[in-house]
């Protein structure tokens, strides 16, 4: 089933969210090349492609775990929690409608 993971960034930790990007986008790239991302990104701050200094709210996850328990098991070991860039995670089963 597909999970969506929603991480809500501490305020000012786009410092420390850019020191564990690398490791953060390599265990997504490890979900895609098993077929198992749907989506991944961040929220800017501002409404800006690339928000500089405002850095970022937050990040959307959606990907394919065989349960809620692995999905939260996954987010849990994420890098940004490692480094404290997350405030806050959830995690919620999503039901993928469109595009078909």
């Amino acid at each position: 089933m597909w999970y969506a993971i929603l991480g809500t960034d501490h305020p000012d930790s786009l410092d420390r969210r850019m020191a564990a990007r690398s490791a953060h986008l390599a265990r997504l790239e490890a979900l895609q090349q098993q077929g198992r991302l749907l989506l991944a990104g961040p929220f800017p701050a501002i409404d800006a492609e690339q928000p500089g200094p405002a850095g970022f709210t937050g990040s959307l996850i959606v990907a394919e775990f065989a349960s809620l328990a692995d999905a939260e098991q996954w987010a849990k070991a994420d890098p940004y929690v490692e480094a404290d860039v997350y405030a806050n995670v959830s995690v919620k089963p999503f039901r993928k409608v469109l595009p078909a």
